[in-house]
């Protein structure tokens, strides 16, 4: 395992070393947006299959509504029917979970990676690296205590809080639309899910729990969720289209 970590460090160590004529100082955090990218094209077609998948679940649902009133007092035969209804039609009820849980180990990836003095027995110089003032491998928490909220560090955190801000909101708006039309259709077809209501309108704000991550996170893995969740909101407008 510490080879691995070993040989994506000095992927990351290379690629900051291409991007150096540009970016100069903030070649490694602009190599990790990069790396968050090819990351993200690596997992599209599973992104592409999923909003397949989700506009075939939307198109089943009547159908479901239907198995829920015929089965409504047998809920082991409900469960049966609705699965088989996916089987017959080769529809996955997960498939919409793939894309998202692949990138969790490139996230915990540079989480360790800027979270650790070694990496294979030797001093990991990414720590060295910065975005602008702040430094690749600190937390909001070292930016407050250097200078403080509008110090040097302390504006490059403002920069990236205003960005996943300005995403959550959207993805906060297009998920609450997205919530309305789901619950519509249930209460259009007579189903009455007990705390469906309650769940609608805590799902959407599920995507402002990326600021308390940025925060609390090494700037490296911040800069990760900032990309991918950015990523992320563009994908579904267009995949949505």
């Amino acid at each position: 395992m510490s080879a691995f970590f070993s040989f994506i460090a000095h992927l990351v160590a290379h690629l900051a070393a291409l991007l150096q004529p540009v970016f100069h100082a903030s070649a490694a955090a602009a190599a990790i947006v990069l790396f968050t990218a090819l990351v993200r094209l690596l997992v599209h077609p599973l992104a592409r299959a999923a909003a397949r998948g989700q506009k075939a679940r939307a198109a089943l649902q009547p159908r479901i509504a239907e198995l829920r009133k015929k089965y409504r007092t047998d809920p082991n035969r409900l469960q049966q029917e609705v699965l088989a209804l996916h089987a017959e039609e080769k529809v996955s009820p997960l498939s919409g979970c793939l894309p998202g849980l692949l990138q969790l180990p490139a996230f915990f990836l540079l989480y360790h990676l800027f979270s650790s003095t070694t990496i294979g027995g030797e001093t990991n110089e990414l720590l060295g690296h910065r975005l602008g003032a702040a430094p690749l491998g600190g937390r909001w928490a070292d930016a407050l205590a250097d200078g403080g909220l509008f110090g040097a560090p302390g504006l490059v955190y403002l920069g990236l809080f205003v960005i996943v801000a300005v995403v959550a909101t959207f993805t906060f708006v297009h998920t609450r639309r997205s919530t309305a039309e789901s619950l519509a259709a249930a209460a259009g077809s007579g189903e009455q899910v007990p705390g469906l209501g309650a769940v609608g309108r805590v799902v959407p704000l599920l995507s402002f729990t990326t600021l308390v991550t940025v925060a609390v996170v090494p700037l490296a893995a911040a800069l990760y969720v900032v990309t991918s969740t950015t990523w992320t909101a563009v994908e579904r407008v267009l995949l949505q289209r």
